[in-house]
């Protein structure tokens, strides 16, 4: 059995390269190594991901490594692993193999996660490795717990100084690799959560033009908006903004959006409303964090309930000149007895009223400034006469021309409501 210690044997290979050529080389094959991962595509299959990396370990390492073939063993039931794929020349018709965890070899290998083994090694049982036609191979665990196990066929004539500290290197950054594809997993996961608490559809509210749009700083925002309808007289608005981006600001402004869903009612008050949410998200695990809401219920005859939460005001424009929608109180979460109050306006037919997120008025140009809340009613005035889709577009538009960034650095979220003038 070989360990990771260097070899001192009598019969190791001679003419050795010096200490630092031999880095050298390390380095050269760590960069080559590290390359040549990177491109591979991640699969939610972790079975077809290693199934990749064997494949090009093969073919683009075989000379330094000495490997004619490489196995993936999958363990299942606790009490084998079984033979997943089976990359190289000629091989057996073995797919399914099971080899027992109570295999020496196995046992020693999951102790410490990297192994050399030949014939003449008390571990090695060839009972279990003459079926696969394997005298001399190496053995790395991947995965969490020692799920899988990469095994290499290796030819007899190698430096095992050189083997072991090689696919050290290659467990390192498979490692890296598999763990970039769960967090990868996750949050798309999570993405997908998000995507469906948003609203599939603009709502139909008594000829009012309403739409929204949230573009995500990151794989998952800290963004959310929601149209939420109270009753056939009432259409509730709300846009939220969770601290930072990311998934731990998702998780937040999801709570957020959920609470007002189970908590309005048409005869519930909405302060009474947003101090309940509040209270419930000062309770949350992720209570070190904040949220600003603006929430709105809008009448069909176009009168305005609104609290902001700390929350950027939400703008009116009316007859070319705009009104800041700003009463409320304090973001939610920090203080759990914060006190809210409402405020009240009307929309008239020909206003729109805009909701949105500081991700878009605090976006900077390459000389650091801010687009602004001028800049937003400007470009609210600019195309007024659009309808809600199409203004909230123009608005995307103005801000990225403005910052010339495709990806904005924080998440950015619109809502636009339009009550038509008569016809």
């Amino acid at each position: 059995m070989e360990t990771v210690r260097p070899d001192t044997r009598a019969d190791a290979p001679a003419d050795r390269p010096a200490a630092a050529e031999k880095s050298a080389v390390y380095r050269a094959f760590w960069r080559k190594l590290d390359t040549a991962l990177k491109t591979l595509e991640g699969d939610h299959d972790l079975v077809v991901t290693l199934d990749a990396i064997l494949k090009t370990l093969l073919r683009d390492f075989h000379q330094e490594l000495g490997i004619v073939a490489g196995r993936l063993y999958e363990r299942v039931d606790g009490d084998f692993y079984v033979l997943r794929r089976w990359v190289g020349d000629n091989p057996p018709d073995r797919l399914g193999y099971r080899v027992p965890i109570t295999y020496r070899a196995v046992q020693l290998l999951l102790e410490r996660g990297l192994i050399i083994l030949k014939e003449s090694d008390p571990e090695f049982d060839a009972s279990v490795e003459e079926p696969l036609g394997v005298s001399v191979f190496a053995a790395m665990t991947v995965g969490p717990e020692g799920r899988y196990i990469l095994s290499f066929s290796i030819e007899n004539d190698f430096d095992r100084e050189k083997i072991l500290y090689l696919l050290s290197a290659i467990q390192h950054v498979v490692g890296q690799k598999i763990g970039q594809q769960r967090l990868h997993s996750i949050m798309e996961e999570a993405r997908r959560i998000q995507l469906s608490l948003l609203p599939k559809a603009p709502p139909v509210f008594h000829g009012y033009d309403v739409d929204g749009r949230s573009v995500p700083a990151e794989a998952v925002s800290g963004d959310l908006f929601d149209f939420l309808p109270i009753s056939d007289r009432i259409l509730g608005l709300a846009v939220a903004d969770a601290s930072g981006h990311g998934l731990p600001a998702a998780l937040q402004a999801r709570d957020v959006i959920t609470g007002l869903r189970m908590g309005i009612a048409e005869h519930l008050k909405i302060v009474s409303t947003i101090e309940r949410l509040n209270k419930v998200i000062h309770r949350s695990t992720l209570a070190t964090r904040f949220v600003s809401l603006f929430y709105g219920e809008l009448e069909k005859n176009g009168n305005f309930i609104y609290c902001s939460a700390g929350h950027p005001p939400a703008l009116l424009f009316h007859e070319g000149g705009f009104q800041e929608l700003g009463h409320g109180g304090l973001v939610l979460g920090p203080d759990p007895d914060a006190r809210y109050e409402r405020g009240y306006s009307r929309v008239e037919p020909g206003d729109t009223v805009v909701l949105y997120t500081d991700g878009i008025t605090e976006a900077t140009d390459a000389a650091g400034e801010s687009f602004g809340v001028e800049g937003l009613k400007q470009a609210i005035a600019r195309h007024a006469a659009l309808g809600a889709k199409g203004l909230a577009a123009r608005i995307f538009e103005s801000v990225e021309a403005f910052s010339r960034r495709t990806r904005p650095l924080d998440d950015q979220t619109v809502v636009v409501v339009r009550r038509p003038a008569p016809a």
